[in-house]
């Protein structure tokens, strides 16, 4: 997977970075009278985003159901940023494909980006695969 080839070279930040940019740029792209306006040249870092913009990619909310571990990229491979409590709210960006984990009788490979620039397994989340976040990481 190319993101993670990015992280090994560019470290964590850039990469995570990278993807919050992306998923901005995506979420950003408004549909006026049945055509797409034209996209930004280039994505917007978080704090520099518009008004509007934050506005329509807000982040939603993800309750865990289980304890479980929230770690700095999207596999059991990463560091463990640390650790979360059965019932805990957190905040979620989008989802994305990672590391295949089996736990607890699930096994997928779906992870929640956090608001953090954090990663939890979706098979800690209550709702669906991705702790019902509507949103893809692009």
């Amino acid at each position: 997977m190319l993101l993670n080839r990015e992280k090994t070279i560019m470290g964590r930040s850039t990469s995570r970075s990278l993807t919050k940019l992306m998923t901005a740029a995506a979420a950003a792209i408004v549909v006026a009278g049945g055509a797409a306006a034209p996209a930004a040249a280039a994505p917007v870092p978080s704090a520099e985003r518009s008004a509007a913009q934050t506005v329509s990619i807000q982040a939603q909310t993800v309750t865990t159901w289980i304890n479980g571990n929230v770690r700095i990229g999207p596999s059991t491979g990463y560091r463990i940023a640390y650790t979360v409590a059965a019932n805990q709210n957190l905040s979620a960006e989008c989802w994305l494909e990672g590391g295949y984990v089996n736990a607890n009788g699930v096994y997928h490979n779906k992870w929640v980006l956090l608001s953090d620039d954090n990663y939890i397994w979706g098979g800690l989340l209550k709702g669906n695969e991705v702790g019902n976040v509507s949103r893809p990481c692009f």
